[in-house]
């Protein structure tokens, strides 16, 4: 088994506890109601939503992939830190063993944040992942950050 891992940084004006809320905590809510034609649903299968629960998201019909699972291993809302393993469905193939993640939320001094996502491949035998493979699942994730971000700029309210 080898591990390929690939981190990236983005920086957003919305403070890092409302980011972390509203992209982390409460996600089963907000994602559905405003990615509708992406997202079906988030269940939590397993557990209270913290740490040791499994999640479950539903994608829309039409979607490249039916639903996928993660299992929550960090949740600090203190440290806005989230950590999670990605063990059924979606990305992983015959290939990958599993997907783990890790998310932190950083403040600016300009009252934002930087998030920093760290991302590892656990590939089976000697198959070989390269980061334009993965490319475009970065890119739907940085999408849904990019909607969560949209609509707290415009809710200044919402996740205070």
């Amino acid at each position: 088994m080898a591990v390929a891992t690939f981190s990236e940084e983005h920086t957003s004006p919305i403070a890092p506890a409302r980011i972390f809320k509203a992209s982390i905590v409460d996600s089963h809510n907000l994602i559905p109601k405003l990615m509708p034609q992406a997202i079906k649903s988030i269940e939590i299968v397993q557990g209270n939503g913290g740490v040791g629960s499994i999640k479950q998201i539903n994608f829309a019909e039409g979607s490249h992939f039916g639903s996928l699972k993660y299992k929550i291993d960090e949740l600090n809302e203190e440290t806005y830190t989230y950590k999670y393993t990605l063990i059924e469905g979606g990305a992983l193939t015959d290939n990958l063993e599993k997907i783990t993640y890790e998310v932190k939320f950083e403040a600016t001094p300009e009252g934002g944040s930087v998030s920093k996502v760290t991302s590892k491949y656990y590939t089976k035998g000697d198959f070989s992942l390269k980061e334009e493979d993965i490319k475009a699942g970065k890119e739907r994730v940085l999408g849904m950050y990019k909607v969560v971000e949209a609509y707290l700029l415009k809710n200044p309210d919402s996740y205070a």
